[in-house]
């Protein structure tokens, strides 16, 4: 996701009078200056640095829906609204098949040595922002107890 096309989309919202998009959007638009900020980069910020700030703010909401008492349906519904916007910003991951094969092809001497350890820690520099880290953690216990 480029950060100029989110911010555009922010601006639209914003045109369109759309209030609760345009704030869900200015969560992530502030999550990837920041990051940018951090890395010292601030004026190119490269896709990859949104792509990651932008699972990072999925990932936290979905920890608030998951914590969020039954009772406060006003703030489920604010969070889930929130999540679907998110998601239309969030970069293809990844399935499970798609990381069994990068595994197998690229890291196989290292999934020989059945060390899951040694193995998430080769494979996430890899596949990080490109697979959710379940899924990779998932794919690797199956490999690793397949031998």
């Amino acid at each position: 996701m480029q950060f100029e096309v989110l911010q555009k989309s922010m601006i639209d919202a914003m045109k369109a009078r759309d209030k609760a998009r345009k704030d869900s959007i200015s969560v992530l638009v502030s999550a990837a200056k920041k990051a940018a900020i951090d890395a010292g980069c601030r004026e190119a910020i490269p896709e990859t640095m949104v792509d990651q700030a932008v699972l990072k703010e999925i990932k936290s909401v979905k920890e608030q829906i998951d914590s969020c008492p039954a009772s406060r349906e006003d703030l489920l519904t604010e969070y889930k609204a929130r999540l679907a916007v998110f998601e239309e910003f969030a970069p293809k991951l990844l399935s499970a098949e798609e990381v069994e094969a990068i595994l197998k092809e690229k890291f196989s001497d290292v999934l020989a040595s059945g060390n899951k350890g040694a193995i998430m820690k080769a494979v996430m520099p890899e596949l990080k922002g490109k697979a959710d880290g379940k899924v990779i953690n998932e794919v690797v216990a199956k490999l690793t107890s397949g031998n």
